[in-house]
């Protein structure tokens, strides 16, 4: 027992939402299981402030304060280190104008560091949250369509998957206590019914602490982990509720106040989604966007290359690129080409597995910009990649591959591009990097086939020399000898 004890870690992460702060406390053990150990919820009307004045108000950032205090004194008492603590905050954060002097404050006073997520990282958590605590369903739902859909107080999370492969994930600015949520729907189902008819989908999953009450009220335990409700079991539960004032609300479900005020119009915002599929029953997983965080210390999933999310990640890559008519079968050569120069370069450009993935995914869709004009398709391609969405990628990491599929044809011009000087050192020698590599395996992606044996690759003191059946290849190595110093030859 007591080695048992010493293999296992304690950790601790802290959600700042558009209505409160959480806090779960769970053990992770060497084999990457784990169990709540603790749990803490303080009402914040964070989203109050946000959604109608864009700023986070005095009082509101003073009981932050007082409740951050305390949930540190708590992480004290279980003796968690630093370094096993993550703080995350949502939407309400995210939109918050003075949301950098608020976090300041946070950590001169109690030392938390607070992350901030994009929309698409909310998926992500989400998305490894619902998988652990459905397992058992999902060898059933990889033949199958489902939806996931998760409601908070500002923002509404949702995935497609076809098959058990992601077709699209979308962070929309609608939740509990938006007002104009109706209307967001209405175009939301448009966008979606586009990308992916939702009459389709067989399975609905619905994630979030209001699903969770409908299932306890109206729902089956089926496992551990998750619960059913019958689709009419839950359209009777949501139309009964509808007429309840807040105080019968609290009476009647024996809910507190807090969660009372949201509890309908997140049941409404499922409701409306869920009768656009056919799906006839809800699965309600007892997680959240707090356990795929939990799930990301066990997993080591940070990166986004782990395990089976790393190929959901890149069909999200593919489903983008298929909504544009992209070329796959190039696309897909190319990626394979560039992957094959980056394993075998690895110590020339030091770089990790999220930058392999970034190369993968910007591999693929290099040539997406011919769906507008092939005439500086690289110009129209940036465009659409730092204008999507993609599972398992940030703002961020969109805006990296950006540039790298803007300069995949020449950089001769890259130091005068203003959206590339505004990156920072690190970022914009990273794009240099994965552009040279997507330029070289572009001209060697034109005439290499799924048939031909893997790229082998020779490296003399100022030549990389390439092993490949060379007829017709156009040989892209000038921008590769530009950022790496070494002369590209085909033998």
């Amino acid at each position: 027992m007591t080695d048992k004890k010493k293999e296992a870690k304690l950790v601790a992460v802290i959600e700042i939402g558009s209505t409160a702060i959480r806090m779960i406390i769970a053990e992770i053990d060497r084999k990457g299981e784990w169990r709540w150990v603790d749990r803490a919820v303080k009402p914040l009307p964070l989203g109050r402030d946000v959604f109608k004045s864009g700023f986070i108000g005095r009082d509101s950032t003073l009981l932050a304060l007082r409740i951050l205090a305390g949930f540190t004194e708590l992480l004290h008492g279980w003796q968690i280190q630093p370094g096993d603590v993550r703080v995350i905050a949502t939407s309400a954060l995210r939109e918050a104008r003075n949301r950098d002097t608020f976090m300041d404050r946070i950590l001169l006073r109690t030392g938390l560091k607070i992350h901030v997520l994009e929309g698409i990282e909310e998926n992500h958590l989400t998305y490894l949250a619902v998988q652990h605590a459905v397992q058992d369903m999902r060898r059933e739902m990889a033949r199958t369509n489902s939806l996931i859909i998760e409601v908070g107080g500002g923002s509404t999370e949702i995935m497609l998957l076809r098959r058990g492969k992601m077709v699209a994930a979308h962070s929309l600015r609608i939740g509990t206590i938006r007002s104009e949520h109706h209307i967001d729907l209405r175009k939301m189902q448009d966008v979606l019914d586009s990308e992916f008819q939702l009459s389709r989908i067989k399975y609905f999953v619905a994630v979030g602490g209001d699903a969770r009450i409908a299932a306890e009220k109206a729902g089956t335990k089926i496992q551990k982990n998750y619960s059913v409700i019958e689709k009419k079991d839950f359209l009777d539960f949501v139309g009964r509720i509808q007429k309840y004032t807040l105080d019968e609300c609290v009476r009647f479900l024996q809910v507190t106040y807090h969660e009372a005020e949201g509890l309908v119009p997140a049941l409404l915002i499922y409701k409306y989604f869920m009768e656009a599929t056919s799906a006839d029953k809800l699965l309600v997983p007892d997680v959240s966007l707090r356990e795929g965080v939990v799930l990301s210390f066990a997993l080591d999933t940070s990166r986004a290359v782990e395990r089976h999310f790393y190929s959901q990640v890149i069909e999200s890559a593919v489903s983008l690129g298929r909504k544009f008519r992209f070329d796959e079968m190039h696309g897909m050569q190319v990626a394979r080409t560039a992957l094959e120069l980056f394993d075998q370069l690895l110590e020339e450009h030091g770089l990790d597995s999220h930058a392999r993935l970034l190369l993968e995914a910007a591999a693929i869709l290099h040539d997406i910009g011919n769906y507008i004009n092939t005439v500086q398709h690289h110009r129209h391609g940036q465009y659409i990649i730092s204008n999507s969405e993609m599972f398992g990628f940030s703002r961020n990491d969109s805006r990296i591959m950006s540039h790298v599929v803007r300069f995949h044809r020449k950089t001769s011009t890259a130091a005068n591009y203003p959206g590339f000087a505004a990156l920072g050192r690190e970022e914009r020698i990273l794009v240099l990097k994965l552009a040279a590599m997507l330029r070289l395996a572009d001209g060697l992606g034109r005439v290499r086939s799924q048939n031909l044996p893997v790229l082998k690759l020779e490296k003399s003191e100022d030549e990389i020399i390439l092993h490949i059946r060379n007829e017709g290849i156009e040989l892209r190595g000038e921008m590769f000898e530009e950022v790496f110093g070494y002369r590209v030859r085909l033998v």
